[in-house]
């Protein structure tokens, strides 16, 4: 049995989680930018983590839901359990004489991006766990 430190810690694990993830996925585009036909992938996962944001603090979705009379239709994404980010290419971009189409301008970017949200994030982890410490440290001066 593990203790919950706060409702927030577990959706920055993983959102930390995914932002490391890609941060890896952004290098490995630009290790292959002189791969012939390799395609740049990236990860998409703010979706996700608004799904679980919702679950845990229990805020109702502004979107109209999609209503499921028969049980036999296909079942809509981000149900509660799968949480999973999506994987795509990233078109958009000329492809060279070798057909890649990897920017490594674009890929820089993102890099940079990402880089700033997964610092964010790990601040926000630190303020997190300082509320705890200081209210330890002010019970422990009760005594």
């Amino acid at each position: 049995m593990s203790i919950q430190i706060s409702a927030t810690h577990s959706l920055i694990k993983d959102a930390l989680d995914y932002r490391a993830a890609r941060q890896d996925m952004i290098s490995s585009n630009i290790a292959n930018a002189d791969t012939p036909f390799y395609r740049p992938r990236d990860i998409s996962f703010e979706e996700t983590l608004r799904a679980k944001k919702e679950e845990i603090f229990g805020e109702s979705n502004t979107k109209l839901e999609l209503a499921n009379t028969n049980g036999s239709h296909i079942p809509l994404n981000n149900k509660k359990g799968s949480y999973k980010p999506t994987l795509f290419y990233r078109d958009g971009h000329m492809a060279r004489n070798d057909g890649n189409s990897v920017d490594i301008d674009v890929e820089t970017t993102e890099m940079s991006k990402n880089s700033l949200m997964f610092n964010a994030l790990i601040q926000a982890n630190k303020k997190d766990a300082m509320i705890f410490k200081s209210v330890i440290d002010a019970s422990s001066k009760l005594q």
